[in-house]
């Protein structure tokens, strides 16, 4: 393995859960990890909109799941209450929540191939109108989030239910890695949340938020690439989609530039 990264320190913010694959990868590249989540998973307030879906979930055809959080916040739960309903098309909006669905035995799942968003899910031929009008959609998802796919879908003549089966919130501080930066010893961020990267410039200091400024900030996505600009972030790097594409980046970075 390429030792590429050597000496170079790189933050990893995906939720614990998600996280290891990144970091794991970076180490063996020669790199030093360090896990700090910018958002902070749990199981949602309210058990009862989840169980209400469980009970209906026969009059749905699609069950779409935003995220493997998603994933793992409600398929347990629909499991250890019945099987899942043979009519019943799994739908997920990246690889990594195929997987997890895979994990539970759940699979010919539907998913883009090449970009994993909600637009590209609205591209997928099983979800234009033809497919989709008068039919019911499920969508498991975190707290809040965006409309889109549920607009779409309606306008579509989808019946569509949000199922909000955990939720997301910002860590309580950022004094670990404050620590880190004003010691001079980040290189580099990977951010693949726009929501987590709101988080983390509401978390810092003056001091290590102009610092932040001039770190390279590696995102997946060009959604989270126009929020850092707006946050004032001026080493922004777009990357390719999920895990692989970020370290594909990381790894061919000019890191004296």
């Amino acid at each position: 393995m390429s030792e590429c990264l050597h000496g170079k320190t790189i933050v990893v913010t995906r939720p614990l859960a998600q996280a290891a694959r990144l970091a794991d990868w970076i180490a063996e590249r020669g790199g030093q990890p360090v896990v700090f989540p910018l958002l902070e998973i749990s199981p949602a307030d309210d058990p009862q909109p989840l169980q209400r879906a469980i009970a209906n979930l026969d009059s749905y055809c699609l069950a779409i799941f935003i995220s493997p959080n998603a994933v793992d916040h409600s398929v347990p739960a629909i499991l250890a209450r019945r099987s899942w309903p043979a009519g019943l098309r799994a739908v997920a909006i990246g690889q990594a929540s195929v997987a997890a669905l895979a994990n539970f035995g759940i699979d010919n799942t539907l998913a883009p191939v090449e970009r994993f968003d909600s637009e590209a899910l609205l591209e997928l031929p099983e979800l234009q109108e033809a497919l989709v009008s008068g039919h019911r959609v499920v969508i498991f998802r975190g707290n809040g989030g965006r409309e889109l796919l549920a607009d779409a879908l309606r306008k579509r003549g989808a019946q569509v239910d949000y199922v909000a089966c955990y939720q997301r919130s910002a860590p309580a501080d950022a004094a670990p890695l404050e620590a880190i930066w004003r010691r001079g010893k980040i290189d580099a961020l990977t951010v693949s949340s726009s929501e987590g990267l709101r988080n983390l410039v509401a978390l810092l200091d003056a001091s290590v938020r102009a610092s932040l400024q001039e770190t390279p900030v590696f995102v997946p996505h060009q959604r989270i690439a126009e929020v850092a600009s707006e946050l004032g972030l001026r080493r922004v790097i777009r990357t390719g989609p999920a895990d692989a594409g970020i370290i594909a980046a990381l790894s061919v970075y000019n890191w004296r530039s």
